[in-house]
């Protein structure tokens, strides 16, 4: 719990906003609609937790819901219009920086949210005069040694080995092992040598109809808690790095220019 008070210590500490951002969609039938969210709460926690002492952090409640075309139709998916999206973080921007706070990073763990947390961030600077960024905890880096523990690669796009082993290290009670099934491998590979194919250079509005009767994208019977511990925390210290990154980031020129002439 965070009290006014601390989130005001925070402001006068130069500190940073986290915002957590996930999803409320499908997972196939061995994970929880909730995964994404529970996947960028964690890594928000645990990352503001590594930089204690060093940075003052205000880590919001997880925003549990994202933008889910991409699953919209299939049972459990609740998803926002781009527009709601845009309206709602530039109102959760408007309240950090009404809070004295001029930094801010959204956590993201849904791949739905990345390309419009990137035109948030810019109109943030623009209307609230905040140094916004996101980061979409996922796509960090791994070690080779876990990389080459997914046995699908690039393939393993959604309810496959990656999220099943978070979740299977963060809340394995979440997890239904005894139901995950390998999906969704053949249609991409048929599509692999297509300029259009999904996840590639090129943006394409796939749709997980089109590549998956479960909704998984991927192979979660090789998920492993061990292998979900390791990633977590190679993923959780490269997120605190960014966040020591945001907290020594200047802060945008025509808001202190704004600020200089407010004194004069």
């Amino acid at each position: 719990m965070t009290s006014s008070i601390e989130v005001t210590e925070v402001a006068a500490r130069a500190g940073v906003a986290l915002v957590p951002i996930g999803a409320t969609e499908q997972h196939g039938a061995h994970l929880p609609v909730t995964t994404d969210t529970a996947i960028a709460a964690a890594f928000a926690a645990e990352a503001g937790a590594r930089v204690t002492g060093e940075v003052a952090t205000w880590v919001l409640p997880a925003l549990p819901f994202g933008f889910s075309p991409e699953h919209a139709g299939r049972a459990g998916t609740i998803g926002l219009s781009a527009e709601t999206l845009l309206a709602l973080v530039d109102d959760i921007g408007r309240g950090v920086a009404a809070s004295g706070i001029r930094r801010l990073l959204f956590v993201n763990g849904h791949g739905g949210n990345p390309e419009l947390l990137h035109v948030a961030c810019r109109q943030l600077r623009e209307r609230r005069g905040l140094a916004a960024f996101a980061v979409h905890v996922p796509g960090l880096a791994l070690p080779p040694e876990l990389a080459e523990g997914v046995t699908t690669g690039d393939l393993d796009a959604h309810a496959g080995h990656y999220e099943t082993s978070l979740l299977l290290a963060l809340d394995p009670g979440a997890v239904d092992m005894d139901a995950a099934r390998a999906d969704g491998l053949e249609r991409v590979r048929a599509r692999a040598a297509s300029p259009t194919r999904p996840f590639g250079a090129v943006s394409v509005p796939w749709h997980v109809d089109d590549l998956s009767a479960s909704g998984v994208i991927g192979d979660p019977t090789t998920a492993d808690a061990e292998w979900g511990e390791r990633a977590f925390a190679t993923q959780a210290a490269a997120l605190a790095d960014i966040v020591r990154a945001v907290a020594a980031h200047p802060l945008p020129p025509e808001w202190v220019h704004s600020r200089r002439g407010d004194a004069e």
